[in-house]
């Protein structure tokens, strides 16, 4: 990476510019400070103040288990050099970590593609992406979450490429990473997946007996560093809960906090959509659910819809979602299985896959989530046809990138991460595109391989075509 530092060291400076005009430009036009951030800094206060890693109640802070500790540790760490609730100094701390990620996606790409070009060009659109640079506008999980996967992933190209006994301060470093990203989401852990399912693959590859063990060690090492951060979490859940609670639960609830099973189950069996989530999940309980904004995919009949709308309308008269009206609507749901399981579990997923992948990405850009109305909304329209051009921009590349330079190194390794981690996604009930940004360095990885030139193994075969072997077997 210092060679590349010194030969474009211009080239390099007006990227990290442009990055800096980009990112503080999204801060001050577009920056927002509510919902989970409000969360996120009430948690890292109550820590400052009164050592308690929790909500603020009436009768006083309360220890809670909602979100993971990692993000209130960056937050209370911050404020206790310069204030608390200073976010503007959060801010500046997101764009320095973004940066990091500029440099961590050049050298990934370096290391897999090519020397110069790949490396240049990944930085360059790592420096440009509005989708990953539109988030130091908010403190949320995303910039950091999105940082670690890629320095996760760069560090496990570089140790694989150096497996050897006593060296394996590469993985120990890995592992860190990971477990960084598992203390700021608990989806984070969709990497040790893809980390260890590759190592297992090269266990199982023909090869000789020590590089059996080397990767074998390198796995449980990772393993090991990735998870351990975990365990005082554990033990402080435990001891406060009486929970075996190693992660944050699944939909964010407090133990006496209903997840509403019949609701969550009815949504799953119609919602594809981010518009979908805006208008109804977001809205229940608390919030009126409009019945007219349901879509047709929702009512497998006109009884069907009849009950619906009748349940949903208890509801909205006097916005408490009982245990009756839940079972009443998990009942809907049940009955929806029931008459097509493959809707639910294959084609349902796979929309929502699509849409987190492929929808235009404007949840940051406050405007109407239903873009595609010029006539009420024209400037929301200029929006999101514009990102989704360079969504589809990006994406297409990659694509194009991966198939054209078909030996770019530890592609399998990429490629698994972004299908476990778009598999998991399929199974939430919310598609929301912010899930996808954690693939989103491999998608500038390959993005640079389709558009830097010549790739690092044709460049080595010319030079010396005995390395051939060897970096066939690292694939």
């Amino acid at each position: 990476m210092l060679s590349l530092l010194r030969k474009h060291k211009i080239s390099l400076a007006l990227a990290v510019l442009a990055a800096l005009a980009l990112r503080i430009f999204f801060i001050a036009k577009f920056r927002v400070i509510d919902g989970d951030s409000l969360l996120y800094g009430d948690m890292a206060k109550n820590w400052l103040t009164h050592g308690i890693l929790g909500l603020s109640r009436a009768e006083g802070p309360l220890p809670s288990y909602i979100r993971l500790p990692g993000y209130p540790a960056f937050l209370a760490g911050i404020w206790r050099i310069v204030g608390i609730e200073h976010y503007n100094a959060i801010f500046i701390a997101q764009i320095v970590a973004d940066l990091g990620t500029c440099f961590v996606v050049a050298d990934m790409a370096r290391r897999t593609v090519s020397d110069r070009a790949a490396a240049l060009i990944a930085f360059w659109l790592t420096a440009l992406c509005p989708f990953i640079a539109i988030y130091t506008a908010a403190p949320l999980t995303e910039t950091l979450a999105i940082f670690f996967a890629a320095l996760t992933l760069d560090l496990a190209v570089i140790a694989i490429d150096d497996l050897a006994p006593g060296r394996l301060r590469n993985w120990t470093g890995c592992g860190l990473a990971m477990a960084a990203g598992i203390l700021l989401r608990p989806d984070g852990g969709i990497l040790l997946g893809a980390v260890g399912l590759y190592l297992l693959y090269r266990v199982a590859i023909p090869s000789g007996s020590a590089a059996r063990r080397n990767t074998l060690i390198a796995g449980v090492l990772v393993s090991v560093v990735a998870l351990a951060p975990l365990v005082p979490w554990t033990i402080r859940n435990w001891r406060d809960y009486h929970l075996f609670q190693p992660l944050a639960p699944r939909y964010a609830n407090e133990p006496d906090e209903s997840i509403n099973p019949g609701f969550q189950r009815w949504v799953k069996t119609w919602m594809v959509d981010y518009s979908s989530v805006v208008n109804v999940y977001w809205n229940l309980p608390g919030n009126e659910v409009d019945p007219q904004v349901l879509p047709n995919r929702a009512f497998d009949s006109p009884e069907e819809k009849r009950q619906t709308v009748k349940i949903l309308s208890a509801y909205n008269e006097t916005l408490d979602w009982t245990e009756d009206l839940d079972s009443a609507l998990g009942r809907i749901a049940d009955a929806r299985i029931r008459r097509s399981p493959i809707r639910y579990y294959v084609v349902l997923p796979a929309l929502r896959i699509a849409d987190m992948w492929f929808r235009p990405r404007t949840d940051m850009l406050q405007i109407n989530d239903k873009w595609w109305e010029f006539e009420s909304d024209p400037e929301g329209t200029f929006w999101g046809l514009l990102m989704a051009g360079i969504n589809f921009f990006f994406c297409g590349a990659a694509l194009y990138g991966l198939i054209r330079h078909s030996d770019i190194r530890y592609a399998g390794l990429l490629v698994l991460f972004v299908v476990l981690r778009s598999g998991f996604l399929g199974t939430l009930e919310n598609p929301e595109t912010r899930y996808t940004l954690e693939c989103y360095p491999v998608i500038l990885v390959f993005a640079a391989a389709a558009l830097g030139g010549r790739n690092k193994q044709s460049k080595l075969t010319k030079e010396n075509p005995q390395q051939v072997s060897i970096i066939a077997h690292s694939r």
